[in-house]
């Protein structure tokens, strides 16, 4: 059903499968053909044109950083270490 309709994140995911369990693909890919236009309509207009409202789902995620986040992170505080190295040195000759 993505090909019919935008579906930007997960949360639109999740609206799709509980739009699809209400009112069925057939009925996704009419409203869908309603809304008009070039372009693939967002989920909320063939909402909109199926006059339901979905449920708004929580958007709890566990955050877990990746590899590359974690040595970006090291790289970063390894640069302003060195940067701050000379003048930590300097304030302790006073």
């Amino acid at each position: 059903m993505e090909h019919l309709v935008r579906v930007q994140n997960e949360g639109d995911r999740r609206t799709l499968a509980w739009l699809r369990a209400q009112v069925g693909d057939a009925a996704i890919a009419q409203a869908a053909q309603q809304c008009g236009g070039a372009a693939k309509p967002y989920l909320s207009a063939v909402c909109r044109t199926l006059g339901v409202t979905a449920p708004r789902f929580s958007t709890l995620r566990r955050l877990r950083p990746s590899a590359a986040a974690e040595q970006s992170l090291a790289t970063i505080r390894q640069i302003l270490a060195s940067r701050n190295a000379p003048a930590r040195e300097g304030a302790r000759r006073w």
